[in-house]
């Protein structure tokens, strides 16, 4: 059965993070990073634009959403990290840093923010006390991509330019709570400088699928909260959202599968593909 993304266009420049809140009685939502300053948000299962968030004055590297989907965080290349009300749109906090930041993430309970950038320092700042100094965290000899909070925030994974994996334990900060990162089902998604995205068996790495939809190489992909798909940013300036399972009922996908109709009508019904419509 073929895959048919549903193409979230906007953006003017390459896309080059994104991130799903948790669920929330409203539903879940999608935030993405882009080259051209303006952090946008989403309904997560149809990716329906809801805001932009206007304020950096340069690429905007990493975004994310805190769980409740109430607060959002941006990363920069104006040497800032931002804060913002997801509801609203309004700017909270700024702050400034020594170069520019690659990456945001918030705890689990949103009162601290882990940022990190090109000056080779991770940093975790006090939310309830945004003019406190935060906490720094060095390692790194290269410019920080991407870092992420894990194992109940107690711990920090992130990667570099320099090659490198690092993680860590925050004895400092045991009482912090989050989960960050899970393992949907027993795939694995990833995208590639040949436009395309691939599925892969988790446990033994073997190659399942690969679809085409972009017009430029994938920077991101993410999945949502409820496994159901899969969201990718590309450098042609688009985000599309992937069905995990192809063909089933979800969103903006309609489909009729051949054993939700009756028997007598199954001969006909297996000559001919279901439809999507998206």
């Amino acid at each position: 059965m073929r895959q048919t993304p549903l193409t979230c266009s906007g953006h003017t420049r390459p896309v080059v993070d994104l991130a799903f809140s948790g669920i929330t009685p409203y539903g879940y939502f999608l935030i993405s990073a882009c080259k051209d300053g303006k952090p946008m948000m989403r309904q997560g299962d149809t990716g329906d634009w809801i805001g932009t968030f206007l304020g950096h004055k340069g690429a905007v590297w990493g975004a994310t959403l805190n769980k409740e989907a109430n607060r959002a965080a941006t990363a920069a290349a104006d040497f800032s990290a931002k804060v913002w009300d997801a509801v609203t749109g309004d700017e909270m906090i700024t702050l400034a840093h020594k170069h520019i930041v690659k990456t945001v993430d918030f705890t689990q309970d949103s009162n601290n923010l882990l940022t990190g950038g090109q000056d080779k320092v991770l940093r975790i700042y006090d939310l309830n006390k945004p003019e406190s100094e935060p906490l720094e965290i060095s390692g790194h000899s290269s410019g920080i991509k991407k870092a992420l909070w894990c194992n109940g925030d107690r711990q920090i994974i992130s990667a570099a330019d320099d090659k490198t994996v690092r993680y860590g334990i925050l004895l400092k900060n045991s009482s912090l709570s989050i989960s960050i990162f899970v393992v949907l089902k027993d795939v694995f998604v990833a995208g590639g400088d040949d436009f395309k995205l691939y599925k892969f068996d988790y446990n033994t790495g073997e190659d399942l699928e690969s679809y085409k939809g972009h017009f430029g190489p994938v920077h991101c992909v993410r999945f949502s909260p409820d496994g159901e798909l899969y969201a990718s940013g590309s450098e042609d300036g688009t985000l599309r959202l992937w069905q995990t399972t192809v063909g089933k009922t979800y969103g903006l996908w309609k489909c009729v599968l051949p054993e939700e109709l009756g028997s007598e009508n199954s001969d006909s019904i297996y000559g001919t593909p279901p439809e999507v419509k998206a």
